[in-house]
């Protein structure tokens, strides 16, 4: 058996735990260690790789060296509150090492087949898409320099048409003579690039889960198609798996929204924003922290609803100490997560998974609706357009037909905000003017950290 055997044997050993740990990572039981088993896998895999011949190791250790530092100041130093826009950074560092491997390559073989000069424009193209589109979705993410809002302007999808056809057309008078077209290549990184940040900023804060999960699959699809460039078969089938997952959690995330991904990508949702109290009926209702209590505290059964507020407040551990006190106390607690809640997949679930909340209490949309008008309370920590009846109802709302939490239906509905602002969709929730509503303005954590108190003094 000669040693490019073993090397491919390695790889699909490696492969083998990618797709394992791809599927425990469907559930929040088995997340962790479905993570843990990808990581060994790609472990398994750098190995093998470095066994290759013909490497030149000192730059390959003075990357290793960077790269574990910063991601070790990383995992250590960067909030729960800025971790979507962490992972988009992370996926644009997808996209700019497949661009520079395919500038690479190109760079030291400009004399290549036809078939690696297709795919290493493929890498600039995506790779290069990835890279800025990452880097403007983490800055509206975290609000720095670009606001989250969409950024409009006419003739704005023409445009974008018009970059994407002159990059093709530099991409075939490239691939006619790779070697004496070296301005046209500069040219498509370039224009890869502009393209990148003109597709994301038109996108706004309310469908930055949807980009994330697109994004994603855009740094799978530059790494599949940098390992056809360097002919490297884990590559292939990791950036595969990475592409085809990030697709199916991008349409998961539209079905969530009921819109599809043409609308997020092009409607500016969210560019209008609704003057406070607009059009609806009713008397906000505010209620202090020991009125919350003596509610709650009557309670059969609590439903916490999650939002970006927990996030932001960094709530997550007072909530689990709040629901393991209402538990003592005979109540029955569940979290209720909608898909779409937070600014990534899944954010509400590492959010809880971080305090520490039991698995079993975490309980999806689709499962916690029908069960909702039999609620004591709902506390909704942060949530807007999650629980926005509007959705239901009123087709006049930009997120009509959008799936919801039924939280209304609750008994008592107890609503924590700092104020009345609008969430990412830019409109004011009917909810909080319900008569079966009791605000509890301030800051999440502070107002549960009042409840927790309330109960331990009782």
């Amino acid at each position: 058996m000669n040693f490019a055997v073993i090397i491919n044997i390695t790889y699909i050993i490696a492969a083998i735990l990618f797709a394992l740990g791809l599927k425990m990572m469907s559930s929040p039981v088995s997340a962790r260690k479905g993570n843990m088993l990808s990581a060994v896998g790609m472990l398994i895999a750098i190995s093998a790789t470095l066994a290759t011949k013909g490497l030149t190791y000192q730059w390959i250790l003075t990357g290793v060296i960077v790269g574990s530092v910063a991601g070790i100041l990383a995992a250590y130093l960067v909030a729960m509150t800025s971790m979507p826009g962490m992972v988009g950074l992370l996926n644009g560092s997808g996209g700019l090492a497949s661009l520079l491997v395919g500038w690479a390559v190109y760079h030291f073989h400009p004399h290549s087949d036809t078939f690696t000069t297709i795919t290493i424009f493929l890498s600039i193209l995506i790779g290069g898409v990835t890279f800025t589109g990452s880097v403007v979705a983490w800055a509206k993410l975290e609000e720095v320099i670009i606001s989250g809002k969409p950024v409009l302007f006419k003739g704005q999808q023409i445009v974008n048409f018009v970059i994407l056809l002159a990059i093709f057309s530099c991409g075939i008078i490239y691939a006619m003579d790779p070697a004496a077209n070296y301005p046209v290549f500069i040219a498509t990184v370039v224009l890869s690039l502009i393209l990148g940040v003109l597709s994301v900023i038109p996108i706004g804060g309310a469908d930055m889960p949807v980009v994330i999960c697109l994004l994603n699959s855009y740094s799978g699809m530059a790494a599949c198609t940098t390992g056809f460039v360097i002919q490297n078969n884990i590559l292939i089938v990791a950036g595969s798996l990475v592409g085809a997952s990030g697709i199916i959690l991008t349409q998961i995330m539209c079905k969530a929204m009921n819109r599809s991904l043409a609308n997020v990508l092009f409607s500016g949702f969210g560019s209008v924003i609704q003057k406070e109290g607009k059009g609806i009926q009713g008397e906000i209702k505010p209620i202090t922290a020991e009125d919350a209590y003596l509610i709650l505290e009557a309670a059969n059964s609590v439903v916490f609803v999650p939002g970006y507020g927990m996030a932001v407040a960094q709530a997550q551990h007072v909530v689990r100490e709040l629901g393991e006190l209402l538990e003592k106390n005979g109540t029955e607690v569940k979290y209720a997560i909608h898909p779409v809640a937070g600014r990534m997949p899944g954010h509400m679930n590492v959010l809880l998974a971080e305090a520490n909340v039991p698995y079993d209490q975490l309980v999806e949309m689709d499962n916690i609706n029908p069960t909702m008008d039999t609620v004591d309370v709902a506390v909704i920590i942060g949530a807007n357009d999650v629980v926005n009846p509007a959705a239901r109802h009123d087709k006049s709302s930009p997120i009509y037909g959008m799936p919801i939490i039924d939280a209304d239906k609750a008994k008592t509905v107890f609503v924590l905000k700092r104020s009345m602002n609008p969430g990412f969709a830019g409109i004011q929730n009917e909810l909080f003017y319900y008569e079966n509503t009791r605000m509890l303005f301030g800051d999440a954590k502070q107002s549960i950290q009042g409840l927790v108190a309330e109960f331990k003094s009782s």
